[in-house]
């Protein structure tokens, strides 16, 4: 199966109810990997090569600090914020130059690694400050290195391998960045919103591309000579032709209709989008239930008969003011959001809490061919919401989740109520401290993220007891520990 999902949208202040832009993305992956968020402090001086999956890179000489996703074993994010209030969200591609990788590699040549989507939605945060920095930096490395490479564990990459689009957004616009192979295309959104799925939305118009992206395309027999005079069309040159859209188009259509739905994108609207499963269009919902899913939906949900791919591992809704009295800052939700809630992290607290930063004894930061499967730790945050997602499905079968997702639902929302109305004064309040008392700031942005941290945790095992669940072991037998397992880095190791 190909990592058909994931599905990112941004709304600019003038979308908003605030004024205040949100991008937001579901990070859909194959089901039990695990995907903490970590906070990756500023660092100064090229002390060390970058060690990617595939290659080595020159450490810039500032890299900006950061929160980031990333499946376990990997050292690059699928979402993440930097300081300067940038935040980036990749999607999977299938494009005619990875079409023509894997016919290579499938024909005995070898071709030459790259960089991984999600290391460059990490260079792009670690580098840039702008929206439009990052493409800059982004497109860059595409050009140089190419993005050959396996994005999913276990596999090589004539198998796991795909290319990439990205939301790139800071408070002020944002960028659609595609790519295909070394070559790329890039649109900027001034305002109202936008959003990408699975599949190239850059048609005709765009406002940068690599020098030479119409000429290879025609060179290789993909934008036809009969069509020299008409405009350029990235989609139709580079999307491959032998990939489906379906899997990606319904997803991509659903998103732009909850947007224009929206009467103002606020933050009940970007969580209703990103738990939606069809619920309330003309499909009518899940036939049996989310957990039991008829196609990919946006909250997704693992199939036994595997066409769905995964789950939903993790799940942001960044906000991104512009004003010097407000924080960028995300609620981020692991696994799927729909039995989730989102908790809100701040970038300047300079830390997050340790449950959230914990994988099981898998560790991070190598090979993907080679990483170990990660395994339940009741000790991680992110492993304690894969256990209430099985125990509320019930089995593969999802028996329960239609009884007891509502039952979630009741524990939680209240709770993300609670910090919304709790959080602009917080906020307010690490405003007025940053300039005099940093270190106070960053204390009480910390603490409050903790207390949310807390609550969670205290709602989630109150409802594993309410369904009969032992908290402290799995409830799928697949994520059970391992007879030998790799000694899990140190938290500076991992920061690396």
């Amino acid at each position: 199966m190909r990592p058909w999902s994931c599905d990112t949208f941004v709304a600019l202040p003038d979308a908003t109810r605030t004024g205040t832009t949100i991008l937001a993305k579901n990070s859909d992956r194959p089901a039990g990997e695990t995907q903490p968020l970590r906070y990756f402090p500023r660092r100064e001086g090229r002390a060390r090569p970058l060690r990617l999956a595939y290659l080595e890179l020159d450490d810039a000489d500032t890299s900006w600090a950061h929160l980031g996703a990333s499946p376990y074993w990997c050292w690059g994010h699928e979402l993440g914020l930097n300081e300067w209030g940038l935040a980036i969200g990749n999607e999977a591609l299938f494009t005619r130059d990875l079409a023509a990788n894997q016919a290579a590699e499938r024909a005995g040549e070898q071709v030459p690694g790259g960089i991984l989507g999600m290391e460059l939605v990490r260079l792009g945060l670690e580098r840039a400050r702008t929206s439009e920095e990052a493409v800059t930096v982004m497109s860059s490395l595409v050009e140089t290195y190419g993005q050959w490479g396996s994005g999913v564990r276990g596999k090589p990459p004539v198998d796991g391998a795909y290319d990439n689009s990205y939301l790139v957004s800071d408070a002020r616009e944002a960028w659609v960045l595609e790519t295909s192979g070394r070559r790329w295309a890039a649109r900027r959104i001034r305002s109202g919103t936008c959003a990408i799925s699975n599949q190239p939305t850059i048609r005709t118009e765009f406002d940068r591309a690599s020098a030479d992206v119409a000429h290879y395309a025609t060179e290789a027999g993909w934008w036809a000579a009969t069509d020299a005079d008409a405009p350029f069309d990235f989609a139709r040159a580079y999307a491959d032709p032998q990939t489906p859209l379906q899997a990606s188009h319904v997803r991509l259509q659903r998103s732009r209709q909850l947007l224009a739905e929206a009467d103002g994108v606020d933050l009940a609207a970007a969580r209703r989008l990103l738990r939606d499963h069809y619920e309330g269009s003309f499909i009518g919902g899940p036939y049996f239930n989310a957990a039991l899913p008829d196609l990919l939906t946006l909250c997704m949900h693992e199939h036994p008969a595997g066409f769905t791919w995964g789950n939903t591992a993790g799940s942001a809704i960044f906000v991104l003011p512009d004003a010097p009295d407000r924080l960028p800052y995300l609620w981020w939700s692991p696994v799927t959001p729909c039995t989730g809630v989102y908790i809100p992290v701040f970038l300047h607290a300079g830390t997050v809490p340790g449950p959230l930063a914990r994988t099981g004894p898998a560790g991070v930061a190598c090979r993907p061919e080679q990483a170990a499967r990660d395994t339940f730790d009741p000790a991680s945050y992110w492993w304690r919401f894969q256990q209430l997602l099985d125990v509320v499905k019930g089995g593969e079968q999802a028996w329960t989740f239609a009884e007891r997702q509502p039952v979630v639902r009741a524990a939680f929302d209240p709770l993300e109520q609670r910090w919304a109305a709790e959080l602009p004064e917080v906020e307010r309040q690490a405003a007025r401290l940053r300039d005099g008392d940093p270190d106070a700031a960053a204390t009480l942005l910390a603490d409050f993220t903790e207390g949310c941290v807390e609550q969670a945790l205290r709602a989630l095992t109150a409802l594993l007891t309410e369904f009969g669940h032992d908290p402290d072991t799995p409830a799928d037998p697949r994520w059970a520990a391992q007879a030998v397992v790799a000694t899990p880095p140190s938290r500076q190791d991992a920061a690396q």
